[in-house]
């Protein structure tokens, strides 16, 4: 397929590295370009004077062609939505007041133990095909509501029928440790030996995960726990992925720097020491989450300090049923600029390629690039690329390609 006379072809990159800094502003880009796909791939691009001898099968005029978002921290297998606690949130209560009472994380526990894995399979699905048409072409998928051995494993299989299905790359992150089931209430101890001892030994024998992650909290998990857990991940093969500093600083961004992490998310409460640890060349990727910010009437993470500290900064949906429930990240894209203060470009840089490199498919995904994959979203006919977080209630999106359909 030979796409002509595109707008703006965003995100065009002949060589690629994690975007720290004042990197992440730079958005290369061409106009009036084209762009050919064969086999699924991207094969070539460039300006139209230097088009292929022959008809283009899509006219792209007015158009902009991106690379399609990469999330690279979600929950996106659950068995139901929590909009009940939506209402709590409204009368006043407090994250941390809702778990308190059963709900939260463990309320959507017990609903994921009594959903069948075909049920499980078949919401997740629709879920995803839906993002799909959002611009999404690479998303990460936890687990974190089984809070058991066999609920953990159905998660995991779940996420495993989807990559297996799905025309999308998909990472799969084990978080058995994303909250204490209610029945290990006053035996911590005894659930981390569950996840490392059990549940761990049967997770990578199957192949059912990538990446490990713990909730690195107050009223969860410890940095000392967390770095058991992600050791315990790391001997079979996972690299650790934290939830850190979401509701206090939690100790999750120095733990995550301790264990090699690929990245550290949410980080709405971070300090000096913090933003200094994530600006180092080794540190992992600092994973913005806007929408759970937003969601839970919190303080947004500092994005501008971070960028003019050097850190290297992805931004990921956080969707779940109780905290973000949104995989749209094209309103995604637009509270990084308003409500961080990120420009477009380096917002688009954040949702692509950095998010690329969160989930290590920087090679398949992430910009426009031979070779790699022909996931991209054609807009409709919009004046610039700035137009695209600022019109946040428009939908923009045309068409969304993946592998070149």
């Amino acid at each position: 397929m030979l796409i002509t006379n595109i707008k703006i072809l965003a995100n065009v990159r002949e060589s690629q590295h994690k975007l720290r800094g004042a990197e992440l502003g730079e958005l290369p880009v061409l106009e009036n370009a084209f762009l050919k796909i064969e086999d699924g791939k991207i094969s070539d691009y460039g300006p139209m004077d230097a088009t292929p001898d022959r008809k283009g099968d899509l006219d792209a005029s007015g158009r902009i062609v991106l690379p399609t978002w990469c999330d690279s921290h979600t929950h996106l297998v659950f068995a139901s939505s929590r909009e009940n606690e939506f209402i709590d949130k409204i009368k006043g209560l407090s994250y941390a007041e809702i778990a308190a009472k059963g709900g939260g994380i463990l309320n959507s526990a017990r609903k994921l133990r009594e959903t069948s894995e075909d049920e499980l399979f078949e919401k997740a699905q629709n879920r995803l095909e839906k993002l799909i048409q959002l611009g999404t072409g690479a998303i990460e998928i936890k687990s974190g509501y089984g809070l058991s051995l066999e609920g953990e494993l159905k998660m995991l299989r779940v996420i495993k029928r989807l990559k297996n299905s799905s025309p999308v790359p998909i990472k799969a992150t084990f978080l058995g440790a994303h909250a204490l089931p209610e029945e290990y209430k006053n035996q911590r101890e005894a659930y981390i030996r569950l996840l490392i001892h059990e549940t761990l030994p049967i997770l990578a024998k199957d192949g059912l995960a990538d990446y490990i992650d713990v909730f690195c909290e107050q009223g969860f998990f410890t940095p000392e726990e967390t770095l058991e857990i992600c050791e315990a991940g790391k001997s079979f093969g996972l690299k650790a992925k934290i939830h850190a500093n979401q509701l206090s600083i939690s100790g999750g961004v120095q733990a995550g720097m301790s264990v090699g992490a690929l990245s550290v998310d949410h980080l709405e409460s971070i300090g000096e020491e913090e933003i200094e640890i994530l600006g180092k060349e080794n540190a992992p990727m600092a994973t913005l989450l806007p929408s759970a910010a937003f969601f839970l009437r919190m303080a947004y993470p500092p994005a501008r300090q971070l960028i003019q500290n050097r850190a290297a900064i992805a931004l990921a949906s956080d969707y779940n049923p109780g905290s973000s429930p949104s995989g749209n990240m094209n309103l995604l894209l637009s509270l990084a600029c308003i409500q961080m203060k990120m420009l477009p470009e380096e917002a688009i840089n954040a949702a692509t390629l950095n998010g690329a490199y969160a989930m290590e498919l920087e090679n398949e995904v992430g910009s426009i690039s031979r070779g790699k994959r022909a996931n991209f979203i054609l807009t409709r006919q919009v004046p610039s690329l700035a137009y695209l977080p600022y019109s946040f209630g428009e939908n923009w999106i045309e068409k969304v390609f993946i592998n070149g359909k």
